[in-house]
């Protein structure tokens, strides 16, 4: 079937005038790259040559140098506190091991680790079979040495008798009287008893196990008399002191309280390079033996203070700055650092407060610089 050639010449040309137009395209696309190119060199050579001017004519510099747009902050003046953050550990002073005071075999353990018990309940028994026979014979003995002395007091009333059969029985009587009342004392021993209200820590016999006097059965912690011990640096030697200021949080309760150091050790741990610290803690709910604990002891406190956020100051060959506006412009302001604490630090020379602070864009700036404040 042949085609008639009106039809053949249409995609033809739309094919030409394609292939054209795309042509025509790549060619602007590379003249934009080439101009751009152009620019960016004659920027470069501008800024070259401001430079060098800038160099031999101040004053240049300041008229063709931009305006950078900052933001602005004061100095505060405030109370400044400084803490050394620690991490202690709640600690009883009536932390004791708990042993038998007589010998014998275990019969029964009633405590476990971690028990809370009061003040008198039976933490374990001891076999009391020989201490209660010979309570029975003494017992028996006594009663026979009363009848004794009874019937020879009776005589000696009526002076029949001498003096010293009568003070005989009377000594064997009491004698016998002391033995019993120390043998029930013996008896009460084995049961071993919690000497005050506490938290059993460790449990060191077993069912069956034979035990002397002073052989330790369990570690035990009171819950009174806690306190919070920690390690600090030994180059807070001297700085922290007894009554110092204490702030106190225990993360796992989210409870906080503040107290004083109760005492200071006076001997460097040579591992660690430590000395320890007791600070008082009050009674509180909820507070454990071991609990671990955040202290922050308050070493350094300065009334009108004059601060300013850390990120501000910047440093250079000649010490510390940071940059101020001035008539607006920015400019160097060399200060002199005190004590930081987390975000802020306390300027000690170089600022009196009422200072204008470049904020945002402090970077971006210099001395001299012209600067456009923004909010």
């Amino acid at each position: 079937m042949k085609l008639s050639s009106k039809f053949l010449i249409l995609p033809i040309a739309m094919l030409v005038i394609a292939c054209g137009g795309n042509d025509e395209l790549a060619q602007k696309k590379s003249e934009l790259e080439e101009k751009r190119k152009e620019v960016a060199t004659l920027n470069s050579e501008i800024e070259a040559l401001e430079k060098e001017i800038a160099k031999l004519d101040p004053e240049f510099g300041k008229t063709v140098r931009k305006s950078v747009l900052i933001t602005t902050t004061t100095p505060s003046k405030e109370n400044f506190r400084h803490f050394i953050e620690l991490t202690g550990a709640v600690l009883s002073k009536k932390n004791v091991a708990i042993s038998g005071e007589v010998s014998g075999r275990i019969q029964e353990v009633r405590a476990v680790e971690g028990m809370r018990v009061n003040k008198g309940d039976v933490l374990a028994t001891i076999d009391s079979e020989s201490v209660e026979r010979n309570m029975d014979e003494v017992q028996k003995q006594l009663e026979l040495a009363t009848i004794v002395f009874e019937k020879q007091e009776r005589l000696w009333k009526q002076e029949i008798g001498t003096e010293i059969q009568y003070l005989e029985a009377k000594n064997r009587k009491e004698t016998l009287e002391k033995n019993l009342s120390g043998i029930k004392t013996q008896l009460d021993r084995t049961k071993v008893r919690a000497p005050f209200t506490g938290t059993i820590e460790t449990v060191n016999v077993r069912l069956g196990e034979l035990v002397q006097p002073g052989t330790p059965m369990f570690q035990f912690v009171g819950e009174s008399d806690l306190f919070i011990e920690a390690d600090v640096s030994e180059r807070y030697v001297g700085i922290v002191g007894k009554g110092d200021s204490v702030e106190i949080a225990f993360p796992s309760i989210k409870q906080t309280l503040k107290s004083k150091v109760s005492s200071v050790g006076s001997v460097i741990n040579p591992n660690n390079r430590t000395f320890k610290v007791e600070v008082f803690l009050p009674r509180m709910e909820n507070v454990k033996p071991n609990m671990i604990s955040i202290v922050k002891i308050n070493d350094y406190e300065k009334d009108n203070a004059i601060t300013v956020p850390n990120y501000l100051i910047l440093q250079d060959s000649k010490g510390d700055y940071v940059f101020v506006v001035e008539n607006e412009q920015s400019k160097k302001r060399y200060i002199t650092r005190g004590m930081t604490y987390k975000e802020i630090t306390e300027v000690k020379e170089g600022l009196n407060g009422s200072e204008v602070l470049v904020d945002k864009g402090f970077r971006e700036v210099g001395d001299n610089f012209t600067v456009k404040i923004t909010e």
